[in-house]
């Protein structure tokens, strides 16, 4: 890993000074860069990732901060820990009682301890490492659903801050059937809240409530937030930060954000940095490019750089802007025609781990060995892997760092993953991130 990491820094390091980066960007920020992961609460089952690989790979102690994905809203607009079959999971959550080999210290969960589960794990882990700061993120690409009713009215949006304070912050569980939880039970735990809704005003998951004031109705949403974040921080003497995953399309942006005004609210937020293309298209093409590839069918195309200049021609700060990069890659197969397969016509999508045309990198990483060819577009910041039919978009170490540097030449405020369980046991993409940005 060493070595490739040391060639990926090399190799973008003369892109970025080839590119003309103004001298003075990569000082421009003022308390240093955000590394965030987002921890998915179902990894700790097929994917075996449980809490304390953050802390055995080494990632915890290279990140900043931690997302747990994610929390859910009512349709009364309230944050619940939903228990329903198929969708949450409060047992993987707090009620789950961890053994000794998967916790964080060595020690295992007893039945009706005040927290199990994941939370638990994270509590142990912020023990451990007391500079993290771990959000609950609500909503997620399944959660959207209500958090449109949740914004509605200044009444609703006072009632959902206030639920999800109290649910989240000042930690007052459910307590069912005499396991974990109860008032309190998740106190100090969390150090805020980060705001995943996809996406005010333009569709998200089919079943979303969406309605055009939405846009206004985030930006007062957020300033709720806010002021309720503050107000419960001020007896704790407590910055509580708030976080919102925002997206690159600017159709997107424009139909659901004003821009510089929840920028006032937001301690900062994270780019949507792939999912440019993907297997809901017959092209094999980049998910993820930091820009657009030469040749590119599309015009305009999606890409990192493009996204980024997006949010800044809004008015977005550049030093709050925080850009998403994949720990998976997107993949197709009975690919024909393009370069190397690049903008080739597919049959459909890639066989795959848990889901078709979607592999963790861990995964993608041993394929080389398995009769695939890395190809790589130094200029565009993209990689993808291909056998002769089957098409892998993904980010290795070459391209994170390469990633990392155009974050740091232009001023930006870090990185953040989707997600932390794609990586391999030795965390080499977090800790490729964290070499390049710095401490």
């Amino acid at each position: 890993m060493r070595r490739l990491f040391g060639a990926g820094v090399a190799i973008a390091t003369l892109l970025v000074a080839a590119a003309g980066t103004p001298a003075a960007a990569s000082s421009s920020h003022r308390d240093g860069y955000v590394k965030v992961g987002y921890f998915t609460q179902w990894g700790i089952y097929g994917r075996a990732f449980p809490v304390k690989k953050l802390d055995t790979s080494g990632a915890a102690s290279r990140l900043t901060h931690v997302n747990y994905a994610f929390g859910n809203v009512s349709p009364d607009g309230r944050c619940y820990v939903d228990g329903g079959p198929g969708e949450g999971d409060s047992w993987a959550d707090y009620q789950r009682p961890v053994p000794a080999e998967e916790s964080v210290d060595g020690v295992a969960d007893t039945w009706g301890e005040p927290l199990n589960g994941n939370f638990g794990q994270l509590q142990k882990l912020k023990a451990k490492h007391p500079d993290l700061k771990v959000l609950i993120s609500l909503g997620g690409w399944s959660w959207s659903t209500y958090f449109s009713n949740a914004a509605l009215t200044d009444a609703s949006r006072k009632a959902f801050v206030s639920s999800c304070i109290d649910l989240y912050l000042k930690g007052n569980l459910p307590n069912p059937d005499g396991g974990s939880g109860g008032p309190g039970a998740l106190a100090g735990v969390f150090d805020g809240i980060d705001l995943d809704w996809e996406w005010p005003g333009s569709d998200g998951e089919p079943g979303n409530v969406v309605r055009p004031e939405d846009k206004q109705n985030f930006t007062l949403l957020v300033a709720e937030f806010r002021r309720q974040l503050d107000a419960f921080g001020r007896s704790s003497r407590k910055h509580y930060q708030l976080t919102a995953f925002l997206p690159a399309a600017p159709a997107t942006i424009d139909a659901g954000f004003e821009v510089r005004k929840i920028f006032k609210y937001l301690d900062f937020g994270t780019l949507q940095g792939y999912d440019f293309h993907g297997t809901w298209e017959a092209r094999a093409n980049q998910q993820s490019a930091l820009r657009v590839p030469a040749g590119a069918p599309d015009n305009p195309d999606f890409s990192v750089e493009n996204t980024v200049n997006a949010w800044l021609l809004r008015g977005a700060p550049r030093g709050k802007l925080v850009v998403g990069i994949p720990y998976y890659g997107r993949g197709w197969t009975g690919v024909t025609g393009g370069t190397n397969g690049l903008f080739g016509t597919s049959t459909g999508p890639a066989p795959a781990t848990f889901e078709a045309g979607y592999e963790d990198y861990k995964k993608l990483k041993t394929l080389p060995a398995n009769g695939f060819t890395v190809h790589r577009d130094l200029r565009a910041g993209h990689a993808w892997l291909f056998d002769g039919t089957t098409f892998w978009t993904y980010d290795d170490p070459i391209v994170v760092a390469q990633k990392s540097l155009y974050i740091r030449a232009k001023g930006l405020g870090g990185a953040m993953v989707w997600s932390l369980d794609g990586d391999d046991d030795q965390a080499t993409l977090t800790k490729t991130i964290s070499h390049t940005l710095g401490r």
